[in-house]
């Protein structure tokens, strides 16, 4: 479809790439990759026709259509949202209109005549493009699209310039995803969606009749979207075949063959020196000499480029809080709504974050998720409820729009110096250059940043100096793959406790010990990571949700500006309310389905689910021999106190060897299964 020919382009006096190849083919599922500043989205354009090349050539062949959606700065106007999407298939309307036109034609003409059969062959045609585009169901693609996208009914109505600018960026993806141009070029297309709209784009790319090419930063989008990894590093192309995972295997792989071969080419050289230099004055010598010479001249040299630095960067460790962190009891937020009535966001929550806890929040789109987490860190009120907080625990909150708070007049690095006075400023520096601040960036003002800038700064700026308990509203926003390893690595080692909001599967996946999910002003508790969540919403075994209520009488609800009734209560069959503080399930409350089949886990979830085996196999044995000992030392009387503290150990050693059998025995029982699946 498109090839790049010894393809270059600069930007200023830096080269961004030469010499690159690229042959792109039909059906191929492309991630572009490569570090900031090294020509990513500038090679998109290239290849879209918004930017030129300076050295090399670009080939298309003819028919091919494209589509190209920029990472920002599209903006639409003077048409509904639904009204705008449909406007791709105005070519299809023109052409029904064209063969309404025919049929009067077709009508009215001698059947034998020249103007007949040109009117009636391109009423065929006409017929075979409307048939195979489908135009009768156009409303339905264009509707199902929108709502993939997360545009509710209500919003299909409203003008285009309503919406922000992520808003915005929604509509142009949806406008290209109904085109279904043979090459499709997206540029961070996942930024300004949610993980609910994120799951529906993959499975809609995943369906995708033709090419594409997309640029993220979601290491699971790149993993479930494409089959063929190309980076742009050290101003050279590379190509991969397979997703981001088998490029990562691939590429320590080539690296470490290169390195072998360079190493051998280093001891030849090495050795043709030593000889020349050893019998160069010798006259006996002269022809072995010279022959060695010419083998020297001819070897070309292997470059090896310089290694990508990789930050490890330990987040300092907080003091201890107490086991409980955070004990919320009936958390009710009621926000005013313009019309004077009460709009209900959350509804009698009830929870309970254990010291070590690292709870992924998530929910669709307005759900609540922003409400709760500031709610918890205390930068609202609730409207009824109660929110406390345990032994020595320290709260630290990051919001979406952290930069807001940061003094404009401070230097960077005078700042993150002066709130982590015992890190070393080269330590500093370092990890300051993988949240993208790099050589002189490091003494800028704060105010001269952009809000994603200052926003990467203040993340930076919080794994310096964390309190015990860390609750992060979007901390993966504005970061590049490499930055957010580092994020991932530094909150993994973190002996405190997390909640997070986020968007990134693989984040979240790699994280996450619990979800809590926010749907219809409840809450409902998830054990395990993302990809467990999903599990058991469609149905796993053992689904586990909290649904709390108030009392065997529930309070009035708040009414909305309508007059209807927020909320909802989970009754028994006899019409009251399971008492406060019950574990309902909703499994047991909902009919019998027949089995689903087994569904196959990605190799990400598969090995942590390998790794936690291991790891309670060996925890295992250590619980045997402390319940033992403990045994044995309850079994010689000291004090009535040394015997309760003992007994109490023991309990607890005894529980939990009871729930990480239980967990050892599922963990066993899912690997089977997936060896049959």
């Amino acid at each position: 479809m498109l090839q790049l020919s010894s393809a270059g382009k600069r930007f200023g006096q830096k080269l961004l790439f030469e010499d690159a190849n690229w042959l792109i083919n039909p059906d191929e599922r492309t991630g572009l990759v490569g570090g900031n500043g090294t020509g990513k989205s500038t090679l998109l354009k290239i290849i879209a026709g918004v930017e030129s090349l300076d050295y090399g050539v670009i080939t298309r062949n003819k028919g091919i259509t494209l589509g190209y959606l920029p990472q920002d700065g599209l903006a639409l106007r003077g048409k509904t949202v639904f009204a705008e999407c449909l406007s791709v298939f105005d070519h299809l309307h023109e052409m029904e209109a064209e063969s309404i036109a025919l049929t009067h034609v077709l009508s009215e003409a001698d059947p034998k005549s020249k103007q007949y059969a040109a009117a009636a062959e391109r009423y065929s045609e006409i017929a075979d493009q409307l048939h195979l585009h489908d135009i009768y169901n156009l409303d339905s693609h264009v509707g199902a699209v929108l709502g993939g996208l997360g545009f509710s009914k209500e919003d299909w109505n409203r003008n285009t310039e309503e919406f922000s600018g992520g808003w915005q960026m929604r509509i142009a993806l949806a406008k290209l995803l109904l085109q279904k141009p043979s090459l499709l070029l997206l540029d961070e297309p996942t930024n300004h969606l949610d993980i609910e709209s994120r799951n529906w784009l993959e499975n809609y790319l995943h369906d995708y009749p033709n090419a594409y090419i997309l640029i993220s930063h979601d290491r699971y989008f790149l993993d479930v979207t494409v089959n063929k990894t190309v980076e742009l590093w050290n101003k050279r192309m590379h190509t991969y075949h397979g997703n981001y995972e088998k490029y990562v295997a691939q590429k320590e792989e080539r690296r470490t063959q290169l390195m072998s071969a360079y190493k051998n080419q280093r001891d030849r050289i090495e050795a043709l020196e030593a000889f020349i230099n050893r019998f160069r004055a010798q006259a006996t010598k002269a022809k072995q000499v010279q022959s060695r010479i010419k083998e020297l001249e001819k070897i070309e040299r292997i470059e090896v480029p310089e290694d990508e630095s990789t930050i490890h960067f330990s987040i300092p460790q907080p003091p201890a809080s107490g086991r409980t962190v955070i004990e919320v009891s009936g958390l009710t937020k009621v926000y005013p709504t313009p019309t004077g009535g009460e709009k209900l966001i959350l509804d009698n929550l009830n929870f309970t974050i254990e010291r070590g806890d690292r709870i992924a929040l998530v929910g669709a789109n307005g759900a609540g998720k922003s409400t709760l987490i500031r709610l918890l860190s205390g930068q609202e009120q609730p409207t009824s409820g109660q929110i406390k907080l345990g032994h020595n625990a320290l709260v630290d909150f990051f919001a979406q729009d952290q930069y807001k708070v940061l003094d404009g007049s401070a230097g960077m690095l005078d700042d993150i110096s002066a709130a982590s006075p015992k890190v070393p400023v080269v330590d500093l520096r370092s990890l300051l250059g993988c949240f993208m601040f790099s050589g002189d960036d490091v003494f800028k003002k704060l105010g001269v940043l952009s809000g994603g800038e200052r926003n990467r700064y203040a993340m930076a700026k919080m794994l310096v100096s964390p309190s015990n308990m860390l609750l992060l509203d979007e901390p993966t926003n504005h970061l590049d793959l490499r930055a957010k390893d580092v994020l991932l690595d530094a909150i993994r080692k973190f002996t405190g406790t997390v909640l997070f909001v986020s968007h990134d599967r693989y984040f979240i996946d790699g994280l996450a010990t619990r979800v809590f999910e926010v749907e219809e002003r409840r809450l409902h508790i998830y054990p395990g990571n993302y990809e467990d969540y999903l599990w058991r919403k469609q149905g796993g075994p053992e689904k586990v949700t909290e649904q709390i209520t108030n009392s065997l009488t529930p309070a009035p609800k708040p009414t909305s500006s309508n007059g209807a009734t927020g909320g909802s209560v989970s009754t028994e069959p006899g019409g009251s309310s399971p008492a406060s503080g019950t574990l309902v399930s909703e499994a047991a409350l909902a009919p019998e389905v027949p089995a689903i089949p087994i569904k196959r886990l990605n190799p990400i979830k598969l090995k942590q689910l390998e790794d936690r085996l291991r790891q309670a196999e060996e925890e295992i044995p250590l619980l045997e021999t402390a319940i033992t000992a403990a045994e044995e030392k309850l079994g010689i009387f000291t004090s009535a106190e040394d015997s309760q503290r003992t007994a109490a150990d023991l309990d607890r050693l005894r529980a939990q060897r009871t729930t990480l059998l239980a967990e050892w025995e599922e963990l066993a029982l899912t690997l089977e299964e997936q060896q049959l699946a």
